[in-house]
């Protein structure tokens, strides 16, 4: 998550509406904005999501049998482009399938991003992964930066997921914005709001969360507060002097690659069968 909030918080005082929200919650940065050298280690896909935006996403796959199928939401700035290292990180050290989609408005996917929109997207991403590798939709592994860790608790909490895994990611939108602008009551002018604290009690699945202590956009706190109202199994893990962006340490990848470790193997993680 990006953005001078002090200033969101202005634009959002003085538009009053759900297009100005939109344009302070989402950052996307569409096509050609990026790095698009072709990386022969990753395929292009793409995804239609129910509604008629056609989502752009890169699909890395390790070598050999994976041991698990994850989906990659990424947080609320920039595209795919920004998120190499997420692929490296799953596939080449984690041995694992990864998704990584642009939301709607990023990338190269079209339409504009709002709250109901990405997180149709989401949904729309997992059951193309899904398919694609013939595992059951609740057999995939389910990850989330910043406001895509909002995006993944509302789908694990709603459907179910082999696994979560959060990365710097809030209670709610409007507390983020309290943070950032507590001299504005931002709350009752908020419609967005990425309620994780109302929804991961509904998830029962093991949960992975790391946060940094000193993250200058989402506080160490509210993700303290997340996890609290997790269920069990979970663990946590704590970057000192972290923030936002610091996440992906030593210790933060062996507790991520124990963690995929201890989960029970789906069924299947080959190719679907052609039709």
């Amino acid at each position: 998550m990006r953005r001078p909030l002090a200033l969101a918080a202005a634009l959002l005082v003085a538009g009053g509406c759900a297009a100005v929200e939109n344009r302070i919650v989402f950052f996307p940065h569409p096509y050609p904005i990026g790095d698009w050298t072709p990386d022969p280690r990753v395929e292009d896909v793409w995804i239609d999501s129910p509604d008629g935006a056609r989502l752009h996403g890169w699909l890395a796959t390790p070598d050999g049998d994976p041991r698990a199928v994850v989906l990659f939401c990424h947080g609320n700035g920039r595209n795919v482009t920004t998120r190499r290292h997420v692929l490296e990180l799953y596939r080449d050290r984690m041995n694992a399938t990864v998704l990584v989609f642009d939301y709607r408005g990023y990338g190269k996917s079209t339409g504009r991003p709002t709250e109901a929109g990405v997180l149709l997207d989401a949904r729309a991403a997992r059951r193309w992964l899904a398919a694609r590798t013939g595992v059951p939709e609740g057999d995939v592994v389910i990850a989330g930066h910043s406001l895509g860790g909002g995006v993944a608790v509302d789908l694990a909490a709603g459907d179910g997921a082999r696994a979560l895994v959060l990365e710097g990611t809030f209670t709610n939108l409007p507390d983020v914005a309290d943070h950032h602008v507590p001299l504005i009551p931002m709350r009752p002018l908020m419609l967005a709001e990425l309620n994780s604290l109302r929804k991961i009690p509904n998830y029962r699945g093991p949960l992975l969360q790391v946060h940094g202590d000193a993250d200058r956009i989402v506080p160490y706190e509210l993700g303290r507060r997340l996890f609290v109202a997790g269920n069990e199994p979970k663990e946590f893990v704590t970057v000192p002097n972290g923030n936002h962006n610091d996440l992906y340490t030593p210790a933060f990848v062996a507790a991520l690659d124990r963690f995929l470790a201890a989960l029970p193997r789906p069924a299947a993680t080959g190719p679907a069968p052609e039709k």
